[in-house]
């Protein structure tokens, strides 16, 4: 197989793909670190080795993630030559033929997921992302692999150390049937030296200890630790080139923000101001229209930078997914390009870190709510002692709303700022 491989591979690449024996077999470490490369290989030789009797699978969150980060690769035939012909897959289909082999595509992306494979016998079985696999249906697919000679294969990105993976697996592998390796991201020869520099610019913080150095580390103290009023925080702006978003965190007794957005033509993000009404302070709750109308007039008196235009129209409000009523009032009102917001919590912290990191997202002065939040703005340390992954749910009703706004706007921004933002893989 590694003669139909383009690329250059590493000494540990070639001595997982040749070591990958184990009932268990997990590729773990930085993004972009060589790790998939490696275990696409060792699948394609374990395809053609795999016995008869029973089912071959390669399993992920969803069928899209699955094409993007398994099959688009291995039909590839600038990374698999010769033997990407002989890969069968239609996006979006259940099923591929491998080396003549039919291989079942299984999405996983809650615990029910496991009824999918009972009493199915399975031979062999590609995981990816393991991490973030429901821990019941990786269980169920060991109780599936009852083949003589059958074999699980994954990758994976850090996560909290405490993460079940880590501890009833990877840490257990001298008592198990497991291999396991290790891959930070110099251990990827193919890597241009300006992109591995930029990329090591671009993750700051927990993000860099996971994704950068591969790291198993816990979440602790402030999410953006990054933060820095006297480098992001701005008396002066640019002129705005897009109006992108508000994004709107809702609430009646906790406080309601709203944070704008733009587009500078120094190609950065901008909070350009912010609204926020706080029910206890101002001892009045509003109803979902006054909310609306509040919004309309703040709007309308937002100046242009450098212009004597007053008033913005973004191109899209984006809106607390919880706050359906007020999404309903917003198109009463006429409010054109209203949406969910994106509700990934941990992906959009990712994205805002990254901005903030590489100065591509700064804040003007007058959005206090949202200088006040963010220092104060800290990891549960219980929930990281139990393996996950979570933000103290206080005092971030403009974080929120600012998470919102960038991430469900991404499609828009990113062409324009020359980061590379890269999704972990």
């Amino acid at each position: 197989m590694l003669q139909n491989v383009d690329l250059p591979l590493s000494r540990k690449q070639i001595a997982s793909i040749v070591e990958c024996t184990a009932r268990i077999n997990i590729w773990h470490g930085a993004i972009r670190s060589g790790k998939t490369i490696a275990s696409l290989i060792a699948l394609l030789a374990a395809v053609a080795a795999a016995p008869r009797a029973g089912l071959i699978l390669i399993t992920g969150r969803t069928l899209d993630t699955i094409g993007r980060n398994i099959m688009e690769p291995l039909v590839d035939p600038g990374l698999f030559g010769e033997l990407s012909k002989l890969i069968v897959w239609t996006p979006g289909a259940k099923t591929a033929v491998i080396l003549g082999r039919t291989v079942h595509l299984i999405g996983a992306n809650d615990r029910r997921s496991e009824a999918k494979i009972r009493g199915a016998t399975v031979s062999l079985v590609y995981c990816d992302e393991v991490s973030l696999l429901p821990k019941d249906f990786f269980r169920q697919l060991l109780g599936r692999l009852s083949v003589k000679g059958a074999k699980l294969m994954g990758t994976t990105n850090p996560d909290n150390p405490g993460h079940w993976l880590k501890k009833e697996y990877l840490d257990r592998a001298g008592e198990l049937n497991l291999r396991s390796w290790h891959f930070n991201l110099d251990d990827n020869p193919s890597l241009d030296a300006d992109y591995v520099a930029s990329l090591k610019k671009e993750y700051v913080g927990l993000w860099y200890r996971r994704f950068i150095l591969g790291a198993w580390v816990q979440s602790e103290g402030a999410v953006y630790e990054m933060f820095d009023p006297t480098r992001h925080v701005v008396s002066e702006l640019p002129r705005i080139d897009r109006w992108l978003a508000d994004g709107i965190d809702y609430g009646t007794v906790n406080p309601f923000a709203d944070v704008l957005v733009g587009l500078g033509t120094d190609r950065r993000l901008y909070v350009v101001g912010e609204y926020r009404h706080d029910s206890r302070l101002a001892r009045r709750q509003m109803t979902d229209a006054e909310y609306s109308r509040a919004r309309r007039t703040w709007l309308a008196s937002v100046r242009h930078p450098h212009s004597t235009a007053v008033g913005v129209t973004p191109e899209w409000t984006v809106v607390d997914p919880s706050a359906s009523s007020f999404i309903e009032q917003l198109h009463r009102d006429g409010v054109t390009g209203v949406t969910y917001a994106d509700n990934a919590v941990l992906d959009g912290i990712r994205t805002v870190s990254s901005l903030l990191g590489t100065g591509e997202l700064l804040i003007h002065e007058s959005a206090t709510g949202l200088i006040e939040e963010l220092p104060g703005y800290s990891w549960d340390d219980t929930a990281a002692e139990a393996g996950e992954d979570k933000p103290i749910k206080e005092n971030d009703h403009s974080v929120d709303a600012l998470r919102y706004s960038v991430r469900t706007t991404e499609a828009l921004w990113r062409p324009y700022i020359p980061t590379r933002l890269e999704v972990a893989a």
